[in-house]
């Protein structure tokens, strides 16, 4: 492949450069986006670069730590035995965080998936003061980032996961209700800075939406509709495998859809909000329990039988079927993930749910709308959010190397 004939030199350069940075990109995408992994031959396959622009530009990518070399594996006929590559472990990080109104979290992930520091600051942050609290969680994140860099990993940046809305555009806090937050940036309370004393890229997102990126590493489809029960209820929209911000980031507010304006009053001022049938708390209390009771009180009173909790979640689940039969009737969504405290629930919530938007959403009798059990785990928010500052490393790679 070469490049276009230029009438400057300046121009020249200034293309080759773009040609490098491009072909850069093609290689690392061919890598971590392989099954198995790729030869530096199967790369020039795959991308249609020359082995010999090939063989140079996984050079830097493995001597800037984004890609590692397996032991070679003998080769089917004469000739050198083929290298394969995958994603480089414990070299550059992304770090995500998170404020539950029940827990400060902290997760540090590697480009190949794993999860290398993970640290749950369990509390009770209803009604908190930013003030004190961001300042906390930066405190716990700065040991995680000192242990990492100690360990000779470089972190290329964090997001900080918060349930409420939250700018896009600007990356403020417009509102996290049940933090009892409003109107501010929560970024330099949290004091993060590298190694070298300059300030730690981070950005804000609603945790829903983080928490849909991390389901992102396992076996969904390329579109599909992610719903988080906790205090509250979010919903983040992946299309593509790409987040779905809409224009000020502020979807997925599926907690504050009316499925009954003669319903119950909600925090947000409305009646009869979805949250006030299928909230986390309310499935508690209408079950008997404390508000505060972990999931597992509640799992623990469905298998053995209770009638109240039954009763909860099944009004839950069809309230929540309700509202979802009414995303899938504007956004022709075929997949629901169930997240949060619905995945600890599903066995008894899933069912429902799915029964519900089957009877309701018009298109579900000739295309039926998948529901199932999200997979990334209890903190998929700060795994989702670690996920997405690794994504724009390998979007950008020439940064990196």
């Amino acid at each position: 492949m070469t490049a276009e004939p230029t009438t400057t030199a300046r121009g020249a350069a200034a293309r080759q450069h773009t040609l490098r940075e491009r072909n850069l990109r093609l290689v690392v995408r061919a890598v971590f986006d392989a099954p198995e992994p790729l030869s530096r031959a199967d790369v020039a396959a795959a991308t249609g670069l020359a082995r010999a622009t090939v063989s140079t530009l996984v050079d830097r990518l493995v001597a800037g730590g984004l890609v590692a070399e397996l032991p070679p594996v003998a080769a089917q006929r004469a000739g050198r035995p083929a290298v394969p590559l995958r994603p480089a472990a414990r070299t550059v990080v992304g770090l995500g965080l998170e404020v539950n109104v029940d827990y400060l979290g902290v997760t540090v992930l590697d480009l190949a998936g794993q999860v290398v520091d993970e640290r749950v600051e369990p509390g009770s942050f209803h009604d908190s003061d930013p003030d004190v609290v961001l300042p906390r969680l930066g405190e716990l994140a700065r040991k995680v980032v000192d242990d990492a860099e100690a360990a000779g990993m470089r972190v290329a940046g964090a997001r900080l996961a918060l349930p409420g809305l939250v700018d896009a555009r600007t990356g403020l806090l417009q509102v996290a209700p049940n933090l009892g937050w409003s109107s501010m940036d929560p970024v330099p309370a949290l004091g993060l800075r590298t190694r070298d004393g300059e300030p730690l890229p981070v950005e804000v997102a609603n945790e829903a939406k983080l928490a849909a990126a991390a389901e992102l590493a396992g076996d969904v489809p390329p579109s599909f509709l992610y719903v988080s029960a906790d205090v509250g209820i979010g919903a983040g929209i992946v299309v593509d495998r790409r987040l779905f911000l809409g224009e000020r980031g502020w979807n997925g507010e599926i907690g504050h859809v009316v499925v009954d304006p003669a319903g119950p009053r909600c925090s947000c001022g409305n009646h009869g909000c979805l949250e006030q049938y299928a909230g986390k708390e309310v499935l508690l209390r209408e079950s008997g329990l404390a508000v505060d009771a972990p999931v597992e009180a509640l799992v623990a009173a469905l298998r053995a039988g209770d009638g109240a909790a039954l009763a909860a979640v099944g009004r839950g689940g069809r309230a929540l079927g309700q509202a979802l039969a009414a995303f899938v009737n504007l956004v022709d969504v075929e997949t629901v993930v169930l997240g949060g405290a619905y995945t600890a629930l599903y066995e008894w919530l899933g069912g429902v749910v799915a029964a519900t938007v089957q009877t309701t959403a018009l298109a579900a009798p000739f295309s039926p709308v998948a529901v199932r059990p999200a997979a990334a785990g209890p903190h998929a928010a700060t795994v989702g959010g670690a996920r997405e500052v690794l994504r724009e490393v390998l979007a950008n790679p020439a940064a990196w190397v």
